[in-house]
């Protein structure tokens, strides 16, 4: 790689998505570099488990992204481990600047950032995670069978999840900041008629208490009067949000009013040539199996587009 380089594709990120277009991409023979300035695999490599991902009944977070970063490098994917800072859109070709200073050049640029769930940041939450504090209850609930576990929000997610835990575990704990959920009506309705779920009002979680096995308590404190209690619990879900990673989205491309992307069924923004992938998008759910499928999609409507592009390069020239 040298500065300036020109490519057919830039990939930005290296989670499942990312990893997942670069393997189409180099599949349809498109001269592509990948950057990552973190691990590959994103959120997915420090995931404890995952029995959801077609395939594998059970398999570590970590080693499912060994896959599918060495499925990537059996095609020789180009990865560079820089930090991308602005994708710049442009009429004969996009570019993406990295912190050094080097300026890449493309016909088409699939942004794969992923997102970020937001956390408590208390004590114990980072040294329990993965052993008992998950932002996923879909991709952890069944580890807490028959267990009591705690949720943690107001809003639809966390409505929906702990009604989903209640269907598993023992008891569940649904802990809110304010004296009324911001979630749907009907999702509170059947939250209320739930007989599992227990729910605690104007209370924060201030710490996650455990040891080297995990969680087995946590503190709360009454945002009321400020009286502080523990309760027993071996899973904590935290569900007050979710940040799509968007600093590299460029202006102009539309995204909703949580800044996902918008884009239409190829993955494609409303800037020709730039796609949008994995968390970063908005669509209906955010599982390992359809960040990789919006990479394979992307991937393929990229390949099109660049051939497209080039066709049109050439026939200019001709003439």
């Amino acid at each position: 790689m040298s500065k300036n380089e020109m490519y057919d594709l830039i990939i930005v990120g290296g989670g499942p998505a990312g990893l997942s277009a670069g393997i189409y991409a180099m599949r349809a023979a498109l001269k592509t570099v990948l950057i990552e300035s973190g691990v590959p695999g994103g959120q997915v490599a420090i995931t404890k488990e995952v029995e959801n991902y077609p395939g594998f009944i059970e398999i570590g977070g970590f080693d499912l992204c060994e896959k599918f970063l060495l499925h990537a490098k059996h095609y020789e994917l180009e990865i560079l481990e820089k930090e991308a800072v602005a994708t710049d859109p442009g009429i004969e070709y996009h570019s993406v600047r990295l912190a050094d200073g080097t300026l890449l050049k493309a016909h088409a640029v699939i942004l794969a950032a992923g997102g970020t769930a937001r956390k408590l940041n208390i004590p114990g939450e980072n040294e329990h995670f993965g052993s008992g504090v998950s932002y996923c209850a879909t991709c952890d609930g069944f580890f807490f069978r028959d267990k009591i576990v705690a949720v943690v929000g107001g809003g639809d997610t966390a409505l929906e999840d702990a009604l989903y835990l209640s269907k598993i575990t023992r008891k569940v704990y649904l802990i809110h900041r304010r004296e009324a959920f911001r979630g749907s009506r009907i999702l509170q309705q059947r939250v209320f008629a739930e007989p599992r779920i227990e729910i605690i009002y104007n209370t924060v979680v201030t710490a996650i208490n455990g040891d080297d096995s995990g969680v087995r308590a946590i503190s709360l404190k009454d945002t009321q009067s400020g009286a502080q209690r523990d309760i027993d619990t071996e899973g904590v879900f935290i569900f007050v949000g979710f940040t799509p990673n968007n600093t590299l989205v460029p202006a102009g491309i539309k995204t909703n009013g949580t800044g996902y992307v918008i884009t239409d069924e190829k993955c494609e923004t409303d800037i020709p040539g730039i796609f949008a992938v994995g968390d970063l998008r908005q669509k209906y759910a955010n599982q390992i199996v359809l960040a990789a499928a919006d990479g394979c999609t992307a991937a393929l409507a990229a390949a099109h587009y660049v051939e497209t592009r080039k066709d049109a390069q050439t026939c200019q020239a001709a003439g």
